[in-house]
């Protein structure tokens, strides 16, 4: 099993998890433009992902 979902490694993940807090943008387009922007691999990018979908704030079912 891949150890990438345990935390964040190497200084281009970090840098690009500092760049999308300094933009307060965690969307898919903003994950893409930081995993070209910083050169991420697809292992750092889906973490990038992972954590952007878990954090994001949960909407109430629509009735």
């Amino acid at each position: 099993m891949s150890g990438c979902w345990l935390q964040p490694r190497g200084q281009d993940l970090i840098n690009a998890i500092r760049w999308l807090s300094d933009q307060h943008r965690h969307d898919l387009l903003a994950i893409e433009e930081a995993a070209l922007r910083f050169d991420l691999s697809p292992c750092d990018e889906e973490f990038l992902l992972q954590h952007c979908r878990e954090s994001a704030p949960q909407m109430p079912p629509s009735q």
